[in-house]
């Protein structure tokens, strides 16, 4: 509308400059000259749009969509036609719900989706969903319906635990399912928050600190266990040490022995009395000595 009225004007003015140049009013030419000039250029300016990054553009010419999209940038269009821009980075929404359980029970929970949408797609959401909305008519509804559908097969229980991960993955690979071929990407799904019911959520704390003291019971017998089997082969090494001394010792080896330590002695500089022949086995008895 704005290229047809600045050309319609800047038309309009340059007739008018003519005629008054005809009739010698030159400052009244002038001001018409540069007025049509300046509408000129606007209708000019019309040609071309600009695109942020991050972003494609949709052209409707009268209701014809064209099957070709701008991307990012400077790009000449038919100066008539309307450009509707697009953004596929990645967004985020965030849901507060109260959802069921398999049990029946209302759980309170905060869940953010991220989410991007499909360049190639960008012309078929702007004629298939009204005004091109595809967040509050498309994602969000579905969003909600898929979210509630997944928590009512799992116990409430479980969502405080580590089927969290597991639930996460359903309503991204469920909601996929429905909104992908409408052009919408879906990255992500974060559970955010859970709360249960209050008696609940204390039943729950409560078998898990159980569990836990379970475990560590298990683990202190265990390392008990490892103690005593630790024990006993220390206990087996010592009697199998003492078998082997007393196997190897006879009284010729300790007569033997007897008569070693008695050289020793007689060699040393203290002194001392020797009773040769008057020990036990016919050894020597040492005496006294410094």
């Amino acid at each position: 509308m704005l290229f047809i009225l600045a050309l319609l004007l800047a038309v309009v003015l340059f007739f008018a400059f003519r005629n008054l140049k005809k009739v010698g009013r030159i400052l009244e030419s002038r001001v018409s000259f540069i007025a049509a000039a300046v509408f000129a250029v606007l209708a000019l300016i019309q040609g071309f749009t600009v695109v942020p990054a991050g972003t494609v553009g949709v052209i409707d010419f009268l209701g014809s969509v064209s099957d070709h999209t701008l991307k990012p940038g400077v790009n000449v269009v038919n100066p008539m036609a309307r450009v509707i821009k697009y953004s596929f980075k990645t967004q985020e929404i965030k849901e507060n719900m109260t959802v069921p359980s398999k049990e029946g029970l209302s759980v309170q929970l905060e869940i953010s989706l991220l989410f991007s949408l499909d360049p190639s797609k960008a012309n078929q959401i702007y004629k298939s969903v009204e005004a091109g909305d595809y967040l509050n008519v498309v994602l969000i509804p579905q969003f909600r319906s898929v979210v509630r559908g997944v928590t009512a097969r799992y116990e409430a229980k479980a969502l405080y635990t580590a089927s969290r991960e597991k639930l996460a993955g359903e309503i991204i690979d469920e909601l996929s399912g429905l909104v992908g071929p409408r052009g919408v990407i879906v990255e992500s799904a974060a559970l955010r928050e859970i709360i249960l019911p209050p008696r609940l959520t204390q039943s729950i704390e409560e078998k898990l600190q159980a569990e836990q003291e379970s475990q560590r019971m298990a683990f202190v017998l265990k390392k008990e266990e490892q103690e005593a089997q630790r024990k006993r082969i220390e206990a087996q090494g010592i009697a199998d040490f003492q078998t082997i001394v007393s196997e190897g010792i006879n009284e010729q080896l300790l007569k033997w022995k007897g008569i070693e330590a008695t050289e020793k002695l007689a060699s040393s500089s203290n002194s001392k009395i020797v009773v040769i022949g008057s020990g036990k086995d016919g050894l020597p008895i040492i005496l006294g000595g410094n």
